[in-house]
């Protein structure tokens, strides 16, 4: 090496991403991806935001290339004018973030400086570009055929059970006895999307219940005194718990193909389970109410059911769409809106956010597709006689 001559180790960081970008050989792109997310690893939020500006603004499409090529291809539609054309539409930081990805751990690194972007994006909306890039590259790498569903109980390595501690996000699990309570009894199921590359890592996980009839309260299935019943006597599934474990792949749907891929494995194992729901929070719930006025603290709590069925009808997001969020997400998913209970989750976090109503969505097995393609085309909100009678109960809402 001549005396003077830069070493990797003294290169900037966007350097070491434009020399990876030359690399050809193998051996040196994986040690040069390594050394750029080992560098990353060590970084401040300023020395973050100030690569995320590099790639977002320095390695962008060509325009200039792209609409000649883009000429040469209409003019000439063959393979080669093709190929020619997207290699120039694509911005040169996708090919960076795809070769970071060579080395071991590198897709878990990626996650997590996508959640490092997403934290920064309302202040620095210029690095939207950006995030569009991360977002279709994950929504390839975790399309619904690399994922691995995986079952979750008392005997699963502790390593996971602390990380499913950690990421439940609806019902806190308070401790090591309460996790036992939710996977150990016989009528417990938990259930995990996996992806080979972040094996240790779960994306999203299911919490259910094996019931008879359906459930009106989340005390009921968390209770400490629950005497549990034999999984072969269960004629429901109650799903009451979905979380997104990884922030990093915020607007990655798993939850569609985790639910659809959950139940037909429970149909495998006990095929006399009929009626599948889910107890779900109304998160939007308490807000609104206090929005319309509606709001009474001395109320019986019970007259908040037609309320509550009126918001999850009727109120809407600026989309037009259901304002809830979960509903969106159940209805999108072809469920219906089942019940609505009073006193379901009186948890401090479940008073705080929906005054402690819950909502049973169905999922009816012979008409999911039928409901999902109503919601879709007409964001009709489909429910059951009890529901809508609810709902047509209120008669002002905006006062």
């Amino acid at each position: 090496m001549l005396r003077g001559a830069m070493t990797d180790d003294d290169k900037p960081i966007e350097v070491l991403c434009r020399d990876l970008l030359s690399s050809r050989g193998e051996v040196s792109g994986m040690s040069l991806a390594q050394l750029v997310l080992d560098r990353y690893a060590n970084f401040d939020d300023d020395q973050k935001l100030a690569l995320f500006t590099v790639l977002a603004n320095e390695m962008d499409v060509s325009c200039g290339d792209a609409v000649a090529a883009l000429q040469t291809y209409e003019s000439a539609p063959t393979a080669a004018n093709y190929a020619a054309l997207t290699k120039l539409v694509e911005p040169a930081r996708l090919q960076v973030i795809r070769r970071l990805n060579q080395t071991q751990d590198a897709t878990t690194q990626l996650v997590a400086m996508r959640h490092d972007l997403l934290r920064m994006l309302d202040q620095h909306p210029d690095l939207a570009k950006l995030d569009i890039d991360f977002k279709n590259l994950f929504t390839t790498w975790f399309n619904r055929g690399f994922l691995v569903l995986r079952p979750i109980n008392w005997g699963s390595p502790a390593h996971i059970l602390e990380k499913i501690i950690s990421y439940e996000s609806v019902h806190a699990i308070q401790s090591w006895d309460d996790l036992r309570r939710r996977l150990q009894p016989d009528d417990r199921r938990c259930f995990a999307f996996f992806h080979p590359a972040m094996p240790d890592e779960p994306l999203i996980f299911v919490e259910v219940a094996l019931t008879r009839g359906t459930p009106n309260s989340i005390q009921t299935i968390l209770s400490e005194t629950h005497r549990s019943l034999a999984a072969a006597d269960a004629d429901t599934a109650t799903f009451y718990s979905i979380s997104n474990c990884q922030a990093g792949l915020a607007g990655i749907s798993f939850g569609n193909s985790l639910i659809k891929t959950v139940v037909q494995h429970l149909l495998r194992d006990l095929p006399q389970i009929k009626t599948f729901v889910t107890l779900s929070p109304i998160p939007g719930f308490a807000k609104w109410l206090h929005e319309t006025n509606q709001f009474d603290e001395s109320a019986d709590p019970h007259t908040l059911l037609p309320l509550a069925a009126h918001y999850l009808l009727e109120a809407k997001h600026r989309t037009g769409q259901p304002r809830d969020p979960v509903a969106r997400f159940h209805l999108n998913n072809g469920a219906l809106v089942e019940a609505v209970h009073a006193d379901a989750d009186i948890s401090a976090n479940g008073l705080a956010q929906s005054c402690g109503v819950m909502v049973n969505y169905r999922y009816d097995l012979n008409k999911i597709s039928t409901n999902h393609e109503a919601y879709a085309n007409q964001q009709s909100v489909v429910a059951s006689k009890a529901v809508k009678s609810l709902a047509e109960q209120v008669q002002l809402v905006d006062a």
